[in-house]
Order: structure tokens, then sequence, then C-alpha cells
């Protein structure tokens, strides 16, 4: 077990409750780092302030729009920190900041596995699809649930927080695909 560096109320959570909940947050209108913060912040009842949602606001769409690692994976990274990450320079040795890198690459390679697309560039998850729309906007729906719901399984084990879903959080059986366009004779 890790210790936090927040003081947190959650005594069991459901990541499954928390992948549905971050999806509807996308899907009501934040961004997938977004809603990932905030989804994690309110499934562990932690005492921080609304403000780590908005610092996660520049992070979505591979951080500012430019296409760079998934928003959605910022996001439980950020989400991460936010319970394991230090405030002192204590140096690359650090255990503790170690401790929170290993638990950042445990998220990140499961992600690239769990999105049937091994990838976690925003630009290669979203080539070929119109951004906002039908399903460029599932796929991320999709994205941020699955990062939500595994930094929450993450964190229940990491925490002692008890995990009350008999099944892990699983990923995509198949790769969202962008829309064919037919080309029309001439």
């Amino acid at each position: 077990m890790m210790e936090s560096i927040i003081t947190y109320h959650a005594k069991e959570v459901s990541p499954h409750a928390v992948l549905k909940n971050a999806e509807e947050l996308y899907a009501g209108g934040f961004f997938c780092c977004e809603a990932v913060m905030k989804a994690i912040r309110d499934a562990f009842q932690a005492d921080v302030p609304e403000s780590v949602i908005a610092m996660s606001s520049g992070m979505s769409i591979g951080a500012g729009r430019s296409g760079c690692m998934c928003g959605a994976l910022n996001g439980g990274i950020l989400a991460l920190g936010m319970f394991f990450g230090r405030t002192t320079p204590d140096g690359p040795k650090d255990p503790k900041v170690n401790a929170l890198m290993a638990l950042s690459k445990e998220l990140h390679d499961w992600f690239r596995e769990a999105n049937a697309k091994h990838a976690a560039c925003c630009r290669v998850l979203t080539r070929g699809f119109e951004m906002a729309e039908g399903e460029h906007k599932k796929q991320c729906i999709a994205f941020t649930g699955l990062c939500a719901g595994k930094v929450a399984e993450i964190l229940c084990r990491e925490l002692g927080v008890k995990n009350v879903d008999a099944e892990p959080i699983q990923g995509l059986e198949a790769p969202f695909l962008p829309p064919v366009h037919e080309v029309k004779a001439v």
C-alpha cells in the first residue's frame, strides 16, 4: 500500500461506476482529462479543491489539441499524481516519485492494450475521424471511461480502499474505426 498525500474519505469504490460516471461527464460537456479527474476526485471523496479539474483542462485532446498523449490517459496520470505525487525536490532516486512513475507506466501500458489500437498518441488514436462527431466521440467517451475505471482500480489497490466490483475493467475487444467515405465516380 502507498500513502496518499491528500485526505480522502471513500471506504469502498466501484471502478465500473467510476468508468460510467467519467463517460457521462465527457458526454455531458467535460473534455476527457477533466472527466477523469472529476470522476476520480468524486469517487474517492478527495479533499482537494475543484481547481484540480481546471488544472487538467489544458491536457485534453492530446495536450491543448496538439494530438500528443491521449487526454484521458493524461487525466489518469494526473489523478494518480494527485494522490501519490511529491511536493519536495528529493531527486530522481526518491522512492515516492519512482513508485508513482511505476503506477503511471502501468496505466500507460494497460491503456495501449485496452484501447485495441496499441497507441497512446491522440493523433494516432483519432486518425481518420471527424473530430467531436460520431465514432470519434464514442471512442473518446470509451477511452475516458477506461482510464478512469483503471485508475480507480489502481487507487483501490494502492490505498487499501475496497473495490466492490467482481470483475476488473476490461479493454475493448475491437478498435473504433473511422467512417469509410465513398468515392463518387465522375
